[in-house]
C-alpha cells in the first residue's frame, strides 16, 4: 500500500503510547533533511505505560512490511502504511506523524 515513507525523528508511537525510534538510521537516503529508516533495524520503545504483571511494556519492535518497490542497500525502506510488532506485547507501531513530500509502495 502506498504511503508517505518514516524518517528518524518521526512521530511513531506503539499501541499504548509509547515513543519508538530506529536503532540505526539509513543516511543514504535523506527525507526532509533526515535519514530514513530501513525495516531490517530494530526500533526500541521508551515509555510504554503498561506495567508488569501481567502485561509486561513494549520495549522493542520489528517491521514486518514495508516498501516494496522502493529499496535501499537493498532493503526494504519503513512506509506509514506498513506493520510493525512490539516485542514482547506483539502490538503494532503507529506512524503517526511523518515527512509528507516523499510517498512509495
Amino acid at each position: 500500500m502506498p504511503g508517505p515513507l518514516v524518517q528518524v525523528g518521526a512521530t511513531v508511537l506503539c499501541s499504548h503510547g509509547g515513543q519508538a525510534t530506529p536503532t540505526a538510521p539509513n543516511p543514504r537516503v535523506m527525507l526532509s533533511g533526515a535519514p530514513s529508516c530501513l525495516i531490517s533495524v530494530p526500533w526500541v520503545v521508551a515509555g510504554c505505560p503498561l506495567v508488569p504483571p501481567p502485561i509486561p511494556p513494549c520495549v522493542t519492535a520489528q517491521w514486518v512490511t514495508g516498501t516494496t518497490r522502493v529499496f535501499s542497500q537493498g532493503q526494504p525502506l519503513v512506509v506509514q502504511s506498513g506493520q510493525a510488532v512490539c516485542i514482547p506485547t506483539g502490538t503494532p507501531l503507529m506512524p503517526l506523524v511523518t515527512q509528507v513530500r516523499v510517498m512509495a509502495t
